[in-house]
C-alpha cells in the first residue's frame, strides 16, 4: 500500500469518528444544557522510511481529540419552580458527585424526601454554604436573578441559600464526566459568577443546530465512500502492475 491509499485511510478513520460524535450531537438535541462537540482534524507529517529515498513525503489526517462549542444555548419556559438556566457563558452549576465537585449547565433540579435540591441523576446541588436543602412543608422556592433561594413562610420570605455559580476561566480545562457534567483536568479553581443571572421557570436547551448536523452526517457518508473508492482504484493499479510485470519476465 502507498502513501495515496495510507493517506486516504488515515483520513476515513477520523470520519468514522467525526460521525460518532455527530451522530452523539443529534442524540443530545434536546438534552438541557447539552454543548455541540466536533471532531478537531490536523495534517500530520509522515516521514518517507530512510531506505526508500524516491518516496515523498506525505501529511496524514490526525485525530488532535474533541472540540466544545459552549455558547449559551436558547432558553425554554416550562414555569417548573426547580427548572433553573443561566444567562451567562461559561458560567456553570456547582453540583457534588461521588468523585468531587462537578459542573453543569442542566438546571432541571428536583428535590427528595428530605428537601435537598438535587439534579435529575441524584447529584446535591452545592450553595453557598454547602448542599442546599429546603423544606418540604414550606412554599415553593423563589430564586432571585443573583441565585438567592427563599422559601415563603408566615408570610416572610426565609432564605435557605445561595446558588453556587462558577465561571470557568479556560474551557479546555473541563473534561466531560457523564451525567451532563463536567470537571476539571488541571488545578485551576472556578471563580464566583457575580455577573451572571438566574431565570427561574426556564431550563437551558441544547445549542446543537439539527439542520447543519444533517448536512455533516450526509457529507461524512459521501467523503467516506469517496475515499474508499480511491483505496480500491489504488488497489486495482497495484493489480495490475503487477500483474504485468509477471507477463514481462
Amino acid at each position: 500500500m502507498d502513501n495515496a491509499s495510507y493517506i486516504a485511510l488515515s483520513r476515513q478513520l477520523t470520519l468514522r469518528r467525526e460521525l460518532d460524535i455527530s451522530a452523539n450531537n443529534m442524540a443530545n438535541m434536546n438534552t438541557n444544557g447539552y454543548k455541540f462537540e466536533q471532531l478537531l482534524v490536523h495534517q500530520e507529517y509522515g516521514a518517507p522510511a530512510y531506505n526508500a529515498p524516491i518516496r515523498t513525503p506525505a501529511n496524514f489526517a490526525y485525530d488532535n481529540e474533541v472540540g466544545r462549542d459552549f455558547s449559551q444555548g436558547t432558553f425554554q419556559i416550562t414555569g417548573a419552580p426547580l427548572d433553573f438556566a443561566i444567562d451567562g457563558d461559561g458560567v456553570f452549576f456547582t453540583v457534588q458527585t461521588a468523585d468531587g465537585e462537578a459542573y453543569t449547565r442542566d438546571g432541571a433540579f428536583t428535590m427528595n424526601a428530605e428537601g435537598m435540591l438535587m439534579t435529575q441523576d441524584g447529584y446535591p446541588v452545592v450553595g453557598d454554604g454547602g448542599p442546599i436543602t429546603m423544606d418540604p412543608k414550606k412554599g415553593q422556592p423563589a430564586v432571585s436573578e443573583d441565585g438567592i433561594i427563599t422559601q415563603d413562610y408566615q408570610g416572610q420570605a426565609e432564605r435557605v441559600g445561595k446558588l453556587n455559580l462558577v465561571r470557568i476561566t479556560d474551557m479546555s480545562d473541563l473534561k466531560k464526566a457523564g451525567n451532563g457534567t463536567y470537571t476539571l483536568t488541571s488545578n485551576a479553581t472556578p471563580v464566583p459568577a457575580t455577573d451572571a443571572r438566574v431565570r427561574q421557570g426556564f431550563l437551558e436547551a441544547s445549542n446543537v443546530n439539527p439542520m447543519i448536523e444533517v448536512t455533516k452526517l450526509i457529507e461524512i457518508n459521501r467523503a467516506y465512500t469517496t475515499l474508499a473508492g480511491i483505496i480500491q482504484q489504488q488497489h486495482d493499479l497495484n493489480k495490475s502492475a503487477v500483474e504485468r510485470l509477471g507477463r514481462v519476465t
